[in-house]
């Protein structure tokens, strides 16, 4: 090594290289997203399980051929790819069509993971950059909200969710007020229509919905040591410090959109978020409030996916501004 060489610091975790390893940690991701999964089948019907089945499917046959075109290993058994691919299904309206669903999943994979050198040395979450590339090319597919199936006339109807409300001039108290545009609660009290947000009974993505069902699974990686709890907590913490000045109510803010599914989801990536405590902490913290801010003053009613996507992108900053410390020699004593 050259005198005046650093050392690098591995952006992604020491083990989820190894294939093994990642298919045990994506094996428990996959277990934690089921029962969000299966709800969003169940609010939204067959559209949604085409949709989750063909954005898994593509994502492992895109990252399949692309490695066969370039003479390398087929890596389909780290299960990574299916993830990336579920993922993308489950952050997107249920009446996505598919070919939507297909060229967004394969982007993800190829563009976004395999161009950087597949697992491990990716910048960006993938099915994120999925996500976005389509509701740049897409936007009218990717705005367009499927009704819960338990709303009378829902079948084949669509309307705005709860954030896309908000964002057209309604208030809060005023979500619960309009069953047939939202499918939340008929009253107008506050206490019902959060209710409602936190059993998932309503339009959105296939599995942001059920906030009960994404802190299950949340704290299902927890206890399996799958993520670690400062990026979430810090996403969390600074959605609702952004929220008070702008003007927003904090507890709706949180239960949502997807800011939960993408705290517990996306913000704890491996691979694009910080190795430091400190650096996770100051992630999700600046992802929590670049969302609560796309969310007020944005386009878009939703901010999570280019909030966490943003700040991906200063990770690299983070993991050399508080670099993780893998051991140290001690100092000799002065001799006497």
């Amino acid at each position: 090594m050259a005198e005046n060489a650093r050392p690098v610091l591995l952006q992604s975790s020491p083990h989820i290289v190894s294939p093994v390893n990642s298919r045990t940690l994506m094996g428990h991701v996959l277990i934690s997203l089921a029962p969000a999964s299966v709800f969003g089948v169940v609010v939204f019907g067959l559209p949604a399980l085409a949709n989750i089945l063909v954005g898994a499917a593509t994502a492992a046959a895109a990252e399949t051929l692309f490695r066969l075109a370039t003479k390398q290993d087929n890596r389909i058994g780290d299960l990574s790819a299916i993830v990336t691919g579920l993922l993308l299904a489950l952050v997107i309206p249920p009446t996505t069509p598919l070919w939507m669903t297909a060229l967004g999943s394969a982007f993800a994979v190829i563009v976004a993971k395999e161009f950087f050198g597949g697992l491990g040395a990716n910048v960006f979450n993938p099915a994120l950059i999925g996500r976005a590339f389509l509701l740049m090319s897409f936007p009218a597919a990717l705005t367009t909200w499927a009704r819960p199936l338990s709303i009378p006339g829902a079948d084949g109807v669509t309307g705005p969710t709860p954030l896309y409300f908000l964002k057209l001039g309604g208030g809060v108290s005023d979500v619960g007020t309009d069953l047939a545009a939202l499918g939340l609660s008929s009253s107008p009290d506050y206490w019902p229509t959060i209710k409602t947000l936190f059993w998932g009974n309503h339009g959105g993505s296939t599995g942001e919905t059920s906030i009960l069902l994404v802190l299950a699974g949340g704290v299902y990686l927890l206890l399996t040591k799958t993520i670690d709890w400062r990026a979430p907590a810090a996403m969390v913490a600074g959605a609702v410090l952004a929220a008070l000045p702008a003007g927003l109510d904090p507890l709706f803010t949180v239960l949502s959109g997807g800011l939960l599914f993408g705290a517990v989801f996306m913000a704890t990536d491996y691979v694009s978020a910080p190795v430091t405590p400190a650096g996770k902490l100051i992630f999700g913290f600046g992802a929590g409030i670049i969302t609560v801010l796309i969310r007020k003053w944005g386009v878009y009613p939703e901010g999570v996916t280019y909030g966490i996507l943003i700040m991906n992108a200063v990770t690299p900053f983070l993991n050399r501004l508080l670099q993780k410390k893998y051991g140290f020699v001690p100092k000799k004593r002065a001799g006497k």
